[in-house]
């Protein structure tokens, strides 16, 4: 990743706009499929639609993330606000519930990615010119990486999912080890 390209960037007088792009990664011992959904909440100045970065294409959808933000002693448990609108995520969710039984996407990956309108494909724009600059799927803010803890809502508009670090989940050891001062008390004996 080259966040070097980012940092200078936003550095300029007047940096170009932060592409923020979502994955939703389903897991086949969790989920029964290894399917990874892609979307976005903007609009590519194409056609309005998908946005493509990296080869990829993110589906233009309505959400809504926030609480990604780092506060003092605690790790952040974002969420997540899909639209439901059109029943893509209901769907979403019976067709894992159809070989699950009660799995509303828990444990499922979410990845936040971030770059700059200047650094995603050029596909995206008319003529297949990015006029911001160069496009260069290296160049992107380091990605946050969730788990789906667990669906704290849902109803005809909306979706909503609580997420969490992934040594945040309930029953996870991080590291899992134990570190006790009885052989070293200088340094500690690490036990497995």
């Amino acid at each position: 990743m080259s966040s070097s390209a980012i940092v200078s960037n936003l550095q300029n007088i007047n940096p170009s706009s932060v592409i923020e792009l979502f994955t939703l990664a389903l897991d086949s011992s969790l989920h029964g499929a290894t399917t990874v959904y892609r979307f976005h909440a903007g609009s590519s100045l194409k056609d309005n639609g998908e946005i493509v970065w990296a080869g990829n294409s993110y589906q233009r959808f309505p959400v809504k993330a926030e609480g990604f933000a780092f506060q003092r002693g605690q790790l952040p448990r974002p969420t997540l606000t899909v639209s439901n609108a059109l029943g893509t995520i209901t769907a979403i969710l019976a067709a894992v519930n159809a070989v699950t039984t009660g799995n509303d996407l828990t444990g499922a990956t979410v990845t936040r990615i971030r770059t700059l309108a200047k650094f995603i494909d050029a596909v995206n724009f008319p003529s297949n010119v990015n006029p911001y600059g160069t496009p260069d799927s290296t160049a992107e803010f380091p990605q946050e990486i969730y788990k789906i803890d667990r669906k704290s809502a849902e109803n005809r508009e909306a979706v909503q999912f609580e997420l969490a670090a992934v040594f945040d989940l309930a029953g996870i050891r991080a590291p899992q080890r134990q570190c006790t001062r009885a052989e070293f008390p200088s340094i500690g004996t690490i036990q497995t």
